[in-house]
């Protein structure tokens, strides 16, 4: 077996922490080390698996083979770019970025260095989308609902880009085509920005794809339902789970079959990050790389840009 992959993470606060504990435990993966500018969260992660903390971005880079970015999402191009040039493969937590041009800084740094970039759009490593993935082959309507209880956490951005960015880039899979056209609808609760969303998303196919999020729910959900000719499939993504009703191909319309569909449940987070480092042992491209994570985000920020055009959307 090759020599194992040195792993780092900058930023360990809520989900940084995680990272850094599927990296001590991963096959075949070894964690270096961590950076943050909270030194005493730094030093208690490093407690908690033996690796060392790093005084600045660029010194854990130039140790590890692989890092994880797990900032907020306005500092990802910040972080990225000295990392790319210290000779770091990436995985950045979704969205990719903020604005296009900091995209496109990530991707000129990634082909200028001939690094690997991963995006963390985690719901693709979910178990349930394997099976999703091998059933739908021509989906014309889906359904996404994404709902989540306030939390501080992730509010630099709306809940377009907080939340509604794993569906956009859900859908953007199953569609494989252009979207020719984006309705969209918003408002600010609690917020500075949008809390609550709604978006319509056309294809130049045909294919529609309504997307629902919301951060200021009471309850929890992360669901998708899709149609397509002889089919209906429903996916919690939360529970992971979900059911296929189909009408047999030598069956009528009445004949409709329900199948609970088989999932062998595993966490999300540790399937993403065992990728990302075969990927970078194989020096292999990702599920989800740079180019489908600006896609993503470009999409969003059209979403978002639709919704801030209405002056309901902003919180008085």
């Amino acid at each position: 077996m090759k020599d194992s992959i040195r792993c780092g993470v900058v930023g360990v606060g809520y989900l940084g922490r995680h990272h850094a504990r599927v990296y001590s435990g991963l096959p075949g993966a070894t964690l270096v080390g961590v950076f943050d500018t909270d030194a005493a969260r730094a030093a208690e992660v490093c407690a908690l698996y033996n690796c060392q903390r790093f005084e600045t971005i660029e010194a854990l880079g130039r140790a590890c083979d692989a890092v994880s970015v797990v900032v907020p999402t306005d500092r990802h191009a910040e972080v990225a770019v000295p990392l790319l040039e210290a000779g770091s493969h990436l995985l950045i937590e979704k969205p990719l970025c903020v604005t296009l041009a900091e995209a496109e800084q990530i991707l000129a740094a990634a082909k200028a260095f001939q690094r690997i970039v991963q995006v963390g759009h985690i719901e693709h490593f979910n178990p349930v989308m394997s099976f999703v993935e091998e059933c739908v082959a021509d989906p014309r309507y889906l359904a996404a609902e994404r709902l989540a209880p306030f939390n501080p956490r992730g509010t630099e951005v709306g809940v377009v880009l907080d939340l509604m960015i794993h569906d956009i880039g859900i859908v953007l899979q199953l569609v494989k085509s252009p979207v020719a056209r984006i309705d969209a609808v918003g408002v600010g609760v609690v917020s500075p920005s949008e809390d609550i969303a709604n978006a319509r998303l056309t294809f130049e196919n045909g294919s529609v794809a309504t997307l629902n999020a919301s951060r200021v729910s009471a309850k929890k959900a992360r669901e998708l339902r899709v149609f397509q000719p002889g089919a209906y499939l429903s996916i919690d993504f939360m529970n992971q789970s979900g059911h296929l009703l189909r009408i047999p191909e030598d069956g009528t319309i009445f004949d409709i079959r329900r199948e609970e569909i088989p999932v062998e449940k595993g966490e999300p987070l540790l399937l993403e990050l065992a990728s990302f480092v075969q990927c970078v042992r194989n020096h292999v491209v990702p599920k989800i790389g740079v180019e489908m994570g600006k896609t993503a985000l470009e999409t969003a920020i059209q979403i978002t840009e639709l919704i801030r055009q209405n002056p309901a959307a902003q919180r008085r």
